[in-house]
């Protein structure tokens, strides 16, 4: 971890990933009326060191009282702040088809910030039609719609042919942020945020770890 141009502390993309998992598991304590936690409970349910616990919270500014431990309703308020979830976002989804109905059918967007407002899609027939209440509307639509309408992050849910494409087009309109589920790397000015899903590579993740296990799929 070094020091960034402006003399800040840069923290590591480990630490930054771990934040929504912290979130996650506070608000399952916070479901189960649990007050407080200390380093080494959260460390239990998070799955690393008491150590990197206080090391990862220190980023941000602690959070814990020694002898007492962390507050869960203020922690996990904290670092909702931290990941900008105190405010909405709005979003917009590129593609309606299988994964992009998905996800605008996903219950939990909503509660978390992420408001989504309209999906796009090539396919004239589904145009006019709604999704979850949300409306489907050409691609030739988009520029006009984005003219008239705030959209903070787009989904990209549409083949990696077309993503790059698709990108430049939404930059221009001043798009804050990418969520790339396309196997391309985008080209994108610095300005706009890209956060790249690649299911596959996950899913090949998961399979080295089956064989690291010692998995045999053809033990039955």
């Amino acid at each position: 971890m070094g020091d960034t141009d402006d003399g800040k502390k840069k923290i590591s993309e480990a630490a930054i990933r771990r934040l929504p998992r912290y979130y996650r598991f506070l608000t399952e304590l916070q479901g189960r009326n649990i007050e407080r936690i200390s380093s080494k409970e959260l460390s239990r349910g998070m799955e690393i060191t008491a150590s990197q616990v206080r090391q990862d919270l220190n980023h941000f500014g602690g959070f814990g009282q020694q002898g007492y431990g962390y507050n869960v309703d203020y922690l996990q308020n904290e670092i909702g702040k931290i990941l900008g979830l105190n405010q909405t976002y709005t979003m917009i989804i590129i593609g309606a088809g299988n994964l992009g109905r998905a996800i605008c059918n996903h219950q939990n967007f909503n509660r978390r910030g992420f408001h989504i407002a309209a999906l796009f899609d090539i396919n004239r027939e589904m145009t006019g039609k709604q999704i979850n209440a949300t409306p489907v509307y050409s691609m030739d639509y988009l520029e006009e719609y984005l003219q008239e309408n705030r959209a903070d992050i787009a989904a990209l849910c549409i083949p990696s042919a077309h993503a790059q494409e698709v990108a430049v087009r939404l930059c221009a309109c001043k798009i804050k942020g990418l969520w790339n589920f396309s196997s391309v790397e985008l080209d994108v000015p610095k300005t706009v945020q890209v956060e790249n899903v690649r299911l596959t590579e996950s899913l090949m993740t998961l399979s080295f770890a089956i064989k690291e296990a010692g998995g045999d799929l053809d033990e039955r």
